[in-house]
């Protein structure tokens, strides 16, 4: 079998993909591949950016500043817990604290040792690739959505196999015109339908499981893109393990090049999924699969829709976190959740503070939501085998979520009392712990990008730390929250 390589003009895509390569196999079959350039491994020419020299240059000086400083003022750090343990109540606080960072500790050397024990599942024959339906819903995302349907009808995939539907909630803009253009291109290879009003991502989705005629589901949103390979990697584990329910897939950043947050949320990204998805994957519960590229088993979807899709929290339909809701309804029935490395989807993210700050507080508030469903099964015999691995990870995301008030209260207090110290401490802090993510990234990926997991830490920090607490007294909210026609 011979491969042609062919290159086809620019289409003028909404991100930075100038231009499609398709590998046209000459064996008779109809698999083209589209394969933006940004997807593809290779070194491309680096434009210098003032602005995120300036960026990096102002993170790491604020760093050593606070190096020195910190050194500088060990006699008043000593002074200043000394004070706090006079007090009743200050000594409680340092005690809970201490024992907590000894918990975060001990729950990390274990997540490194469970990471180096994950293994991805290598693609199966097309043999025994199982019929699969891809489910794009979309929602005002324009141009986007015929490029992530044009990058999906070209996986390395058997055609007879593939199901691919596209599901317009109710779009303003002219995303139905790119559904139709893509449908005019594609064929048969692709069905389109069109929601008569916008009912959510959530009942976009419930349309698409009842159309859809695959043993298994995958979902993907309307501004990712997928490589040629992604597909038949992300369902290889429902043929090699059958108890497999769910498998998310690895999420990287589409337009990391265009702003500098979309740059430190890869550097995140990376971190979050090829390092705690795979670790909690080696526990065979992954307890989120993203909604950018996720596959699910048809049977566990289908013993779980109902509830699913009538979920409610505190008496409100459940408008957010379906991602998070169907991971948990999978779990809960005893399957095993999965994370795969070799299944890659490029997602586009927020480039400005505004639509970052509403996207984490979204998620925030499905982790809130979602951790107390949990709560509900996770400490009963709800599967086969060991339940360390989902119990552990249950308790971890909990303290997180138990903490968020006196840990802010405290930095209040801190940062009244002694500003000076807050910061510093704050960002040597930065400087010790953001190494672990800058190396990871370093070494899966680039040196260069690693750097801006420091960025990343003192702008969270500084400017994100109050997304739990506010996510926790707004739970029962709903709304979307970055859906819409403005700009991201």
């Amino acid at each position: 079998m011979k491969w042609i390589l062919i290159k086809i003009p620019e289409r003028a895509m909404n991100t930075d993909l100038n231009m499609m390569s398709v590998l046209q196999r000459t064996d008779g079959t109809d698999k083209n591949i589209h394969q933006p350039t940004n997807l593809k491994n290779k070194s491309v020419k680096k434009r210098t950016n003032p602005w995120a020299i300036f960026v990096l240059g102002s993170s790491f000086l604020l760093m050593i500043v606070a190096t020195y400083l910190f050194f500088l003022l060990k006699d008043d750090f000593t002074q200043f817990h000394e004070d706090r343990l006079d007090t009743t109540l200050g000594a409680i606080f340092l005690y809970i604290a201490t024992t907590l960072i000894f918990f975060k500790g001990a729950f990390f050397l274990y997540t490194v040792v469970r990471y180096f024990k994950y293994k991805p599942i290598p693609s199966v024959s097309d043999e025994k690739l199982p019929t699969a339906t891809v489910i794009v819903p979309a929602y005002n995302e324009g141009k986007q959505v015929y490029d992530t349907l044009l990058s999906l009808a070209a996986s390395d995939y058997p055609v007879d196999k593939l199901q691919l539907l596209a599901i317009d909630d109710g779009s303003q803009d002219d995303t139905w015109m790119w559904m139709q253009r893509a449908k005019r291109e594609l064929g048969a290879r692709v069905s389109i339908y069109q929601q008569p009003e916008n009912k959510g991502k959530r009942h976009a989705l419930y349309r698409g499981f009842h159309l859809g005629t695959g043993d298994v589901f995958v979902t993907v949103d309307s501004d990712s893109m997928v490589k040629p390979d992604t597909l038949r990697n992300l369902v290889s584990p429902f043929i090699v393990d059958e108890n497999c329910g769910a498998v998310a897939g690895n999420i990287r950043v589409l337009n990391n090049k265009k702003a500098l947050l979309p740059k430190m949320l890869d550097v995140s990204f990376v971190l979050s999924f090829e390092f705690v998805r795979s670790a909690e994957s080696s526990l065979n519960s992954v307890l989120c699969t993203p909604g950018a590229l996720a596959a699910y088993r048809r049977t566990a979807v289908f013993a779980c829709l109902e509830d699913w899709i009538n979920q409610t929290f505190m008496g409100k339909p459940s408008d957010i976190g379906e991602d998070r809701a169907m991971t948990n309804m999978i779990l809960k029935q005893g399957y095993s959740v999965l994370f795969q490395r070799n299944a890659y989807a490029f997602t586009e993210v927020p480039e400005r503070y505004k639509g970052l700050y509403k996207m984490f507080i979204r998620w925030s508030r499905s982790n809130v939501r979602e951790n107390i469903e949990m709560s509900k099964y996770v400490f009963t015999n709800f599967r086969q085998g060991s339940k360390f691995g989902p119990r552990l990870l249950f308790l971890h995301q909990s303290l997180h979520i138990i903490m968020a008030y006196p840990v802010i209260l405290f930095m209040l207090f801190f940062i009244v009392t002694h500003p000076l110290l807050f910061v510093t401490s704050t960002l040597f802090g930065i400087l010790i712990f953001s190494s672990f993510p800058a190396f990871f990234y370093a070494k899966r990926y680039s040196v260069s990008e690693a750097f801006w997991a420091y960025s990343y830490s003192i702008f969270y920090a500084f400017s994100l730390f109050w997304i739990t607490p506010y996510a926790i007294a707004t739970a029962s909210r709903r709304g979307w929250l970055t859906r819409g026609l403005a700009s991201k």
